[in-house]
């Protein structure tokens, strides 16, 4: 999933909690957040000496779609979104959360859903393009 895609797929999704997402969806989603923070963080510094109106604003308006996509993940991985909230925890900052986005997602449907990835389509679009 490209970064225009993974963008798109947040917002279209914005309460899906339900099914999956790619670790690609996941990282170029937090790129974007990070990204338009440090954007509004700047802005604000311009703006309004340093008063933090736009960051919280945009802020606000990703965190919604920002859980939904970390959740979507964990999914993608076989776990509950329930283990977002290890977050609040030191240990879940450190490892859990990090390894589960980090690893790549179970191929095939799991009791989320369908794989986000569809591997086996992929295959046969690549090979089908080999032979073309």
């Amino acid at each position: 999933m490209t970064f225009t895609q993974s963008i798109s797929s947040g917002f279209r999704r914005y309460f899906d909690v339900r099914t999956r997402s790619s670790r690609s969806e996941y990282w170029w989603w937090t790129l974007f957040a990070l990204l338009i923070s440090v954007v509004m963080t700047s802005s604000d510094a311009l703006l309004f000496g340093g008063a933090a109106i736009l960051d919280t604003i945009s802020s606000l308006f990703l965190f919604v779609p920002g859980i939904s996509v970390a959740v979507r993940r964990l999914h993608d991985v076989g776990r509950s979104g329930w283990w977002l909230l290890i977050a609040f925890t030191v240990i879940g900052i450190i490892f859990p959360l990090l390894y589960w986005h980090i690893n790549p997602g179970i191929r095939g449907p799991n009791k989320y859903g369908p794989d986000p990835l569809d591997r086996k389509s992929t295959r046969l679009n690549s090979s089908h393009a080999l032979i073309s």
